[in-house]
């Protein structure tokens, strides 16, 4: 066996976003023989010995690298995963930025494996709409694209959420649409459990625009009211050909424009023009406004501050400010959400994977394991899941391998 290079040793765990400190304990290294556990670690990474093979497989797991990955001759250059188009929040930590780099780099590995399988199946095809169009043609003339290439209708559209009182219905009708014309649309907001979450301020979401397999990734963290908006937020940068990660408070032209696309969706500048005059009123009675329009179009609050502040209804102070109330009062909520479940059985896990999976990516795996095409190994890594759940989570597919 090749030895591990110690320059992966350190590069992997700085870029895990850990501390030599966070590290040790992690890893389970512990002061030995007149050596402190740090030192023992930073000999390690100086090339002095070689660490154990159930060492190394710790350091696989907690600094989310493969195996292979520490017998490299040198640090991966870092792949090409579309630009960041974030206004990242001023604490965020080096660990925060480290869990979305990990969470984009197996996004982007698995999208990479379903366009391989595509291709060596001959079911590549070019999608003729993933960068059709740019921002100088309008954010209406892209929507109005959108729309009929999905074959939107907003009156199905808003039927569905308000006869159901459910912002789910209308984002589980949109993202079907999409899927319908090929696009992967994937609910992922952490690595595999709670601990790893990723808040919605660090990432909304994240648009990959191949031609051939498009993928979305929409935090799941977020508000089911905003998955809608980010969805669309998404396609936009997949009609314009931008591919790259969003976050809650945009500033890049780009993002504003993306923004405007969705929005003029789910809550068109004439349902929001006759809001003229509310500036002039308290934070409180603004904030009471947005509640009443948010309830009766099953959009998210902060959907429809932005747009009083993109017509220029409300000045950029207050939008930020009412913007800030409005995400600590769903942080709050959504503590209460999770303490309540705490304890309960929950939702069966392969139906929450499904959901999180897109019934698009479930159903291909389905077909190409049907077929030969594709391992239960491979599978597994497609739709990120232990190669044991795979045949449980895609036999609760709709499809005619699951009645025969």
């Amino acid at each position: 066996m090749p030895q591990v290079n110690p320059e992966i040793l350190r590069w992997a765990r700085e870029t895990a976003g850990l501390s030599l400190e966070e590290a040790v304990a992690k890893l389970g290294i512990n002061d030995a023989r007149g050596e402190s556990a740090i030192d023992r670690l930073i000999a390690l990474e100086q090339g002095v010995g070689e660490p154990t093979r159930p060492l190394l497989l710790k350091m696989v797991q907690q600094y989310r690298r493969p195996l292979i990955a520490f017998y490299l001759a040198e640090p991966p250059k870092v792949s090409d995963r579309g630009h960041d188009f974030r206004t990242l929040p001023a604490d965020h930590t080096r660990r925060d930025d480290a869990l979305v780099d990990a969470l984009l780099r197996d996004v982007k590995a698995r999208q990479e494996m379903v366009r391989a399988l595509l291709e060596a199946e001959d079911e590549a095809v070019q999608l003729p709409f993933v960068g059709s169009m740019s921002m100088r043609d309008g954010a209406s003339k892209v929507l109005a694209s959108i729309v009929e290439t999905l074959g939107l209708d907003r009156e199905q559209f808003c039927k569905g959420i308000r006869g159901d009182r459910s912002a789910a219905k209308g984002f589980a009708y949109l993202r079907q649409r999409a899927e319908d014309v090929g696009v992967f649309v994937l609910l992922v907001g952490n690595l595999g459990s709670h601990h790893t979450a990723v808040d919605v301020e660090l990432f909304r979401g994240f648009a990959l625009a191949d031609p051939i397999a498009p993928f979305i990734a929409i935090n799941d963290q977020d508000s089911d009211r905003a998955w809608s908006f980010t969805l669309l937020h998404e396609l936009a940068h997949i009609w314009i050909g931008e591919s790259g990660v969003s976050g809650a408070n945009p500033s890049l032209p780009v993002e504003k424009f993306c923004n405007d696309v969705a929005g003029a969706f789910l809550l068109p500048d004439s349902e929001i023009e006759r809001e003229r005059g509310i500036g002039e009123r308290s934070i409180e009675e603004i904030m009471a406004r947005i509640g009443e329009i948010a309830s009766r179009s099953e959009v998210s609050h902060s959907m429809v501050a932005y747009k009083l502040w993109r017509l220029g209804i409300i000045s950029r102070d207050q939008w930020a400010e009412i913007s800030g109330a409005f995400r600590q009062h769903w942080l709050r909520h959504r503590a209460a959400a999770r303490e309540a479940k705490r304890g309960g059985t929950g939702p069966d896990y392969y139906i929450v994977r499904r959901h999180r999976l897109g019934e698009r990516l479930v159903e291909l795996s389905r077909r190409m394991m049907a077929g030969g095409a594709l391992s239960p190994t491979k599978a597994a890594r497609i739709l990120s899941v232990k190669p044991s759940n795979v045949y449980p989570l895609i036999s609760g597919a709709s499809s005619p391998w699951q009645a025969a």
